[in-house]
């Protein structure tokens, strides 16, 4: 159970959940900006196998930094003002990878053809836009709330 424990939130001081968004975040930054440029005829035939790659490995990623931010917005009081701000960071970001999700799927003819569709195009950026503000919100509970964070005690 103690393994479980750290696998889902890391140890005192050093959360799981914020570095897995790193990768979560630039995979979906990555598709954004390559479904941009491949439908700006950049490297024509080759950014929509990219695009397209780029939004599948985000979603890779989402599974566990959904998984360990789940973990850890179980363990938040409800009620309080950090359970109200990490509830709209989980339907946000859950929004998020929907709309990035339907994405990849309206994509795959893209990847098979060499092309950015529209509606990759158009799925990849609303997505972009909303974890964005997931990405917003999910600051605010650190930044504001101070989740997990271990005051200085050497007074450094």
């Amino acid at each position: 159970m103690r393994l479980i424990k750290l696998l889902l939130h890391g140890p005192s001081g050093h959360p799981i959940h914020p570095p897995l968004t790193d990768a979560t975040i630039g995979m979906f930054t990555l598709a954004a900006a390559l479904a941009v440029l491949g439908k700006a005829g950049v490297a024509e035939g080759k950014l929509g196998p990219a695009v397209w790659l780029a939004l599948a490995g985000g979603l890779i990623a989402a599974s566990a930094t959904a998984t360990t931010g789940f973990a850890d917005w179980l363990q938040i009081g409800w009620g309080t003002p950090m359970w109200k701000t990490a509830t709209w960071h989980l339907g946000v970001m859950v929004t998020a990878v929907g709309l990035f999700a339907i994405a990849t799927w309206l994509q795959w003819s893209g990847y098979r053809h060499g092309s950015v569709t529209s509606g990759g195009l158009i799925l990849t950026l609303a997505g972009f836009g909303v974890l964005t503000a997931g990405g917003w919100l999910g600051g605010a509970i650190v930044f504001v709330h101070g989740m997990r964070v271990e005051a200085d005690t050497n007074g450094d």
